[in-house]
């Protein structure tokens, strides 16, 4: 169950992927609609996880496919088994020293429940992202987004981020 990955097929989003906005670790707006044409991966991460080596993969995807068309944006979440405590700055310092990140963080949220942040709404909810349901079960469920702004994919958190639909998404193929 947690190496599932589903792809949708073709669909136009009911709501658009690119009004979106989530805050970076920092504090910034970050307008969504910068990522018009560029190839998305959103994960939700966690510093005290099982599956937190998953965030080597991530970087070694970040590097091996820098390119200006893909993205990756992690959001922290404290949402599941308390596994994301740290604030801003503990998740900064734990990303960079243990694993060099520097692909995008957002700012700590919620994934799913009442305090649902709007990004996890569309990704999650077939009205609003034209594809699918979705439910994120765990740390490290990972969402595809192509160029388009249409949500492609999910995947569960035991899907490695250098799998190789990942891999070929990242790449453009």
């Amino acid at each position: 169950m947690t190496k599932s990955t589903d792809t949708f097929p073709y669909s136009e989003p009911m709501e658009s992927f690119y009004n979106l906005e989530a805050l970076t670790l920092d504090g910034e707006k970050f307008d969504f609609a910068s990522l018009k044409g560029k190839r998305v991966l959103i994960v939700n991460t966690a510093s005290k996880c099982g599956f937190t080596r998953q965030y080597e993969g991530l970087e070694k995807l970040n590097q091996n496919t820098r390119t200006d068309d893909f993205v990756i944006l992690g959001f922290p979440c404290n949402g599941f088994g308390a596994q994301e405590p740290g604030t801003a700055e503990d998740i900064t310092k734990f990303c960079s020293k243990n694993y060099g990140v520097t692909f995008q963080m957002m700012d700590k949220i919620d994934v799913y429940g009442k305090n649902q942040h709007p990004v996890y709404q569309w990704l999650c909810n077939e009205s609003k992202n034209g594809a699918s349901d979705n439910k994120v079960l765990w740390n490290f469920h990972k969402f595809l987004v192509d160029e388009s702004g249409k949500l492609v994919s999910s995947l569960r958190s035991g899907v490695d981020p250098m799998d190789e639909a990942i891999l070929s998404f990242a790449k453009g193929n």
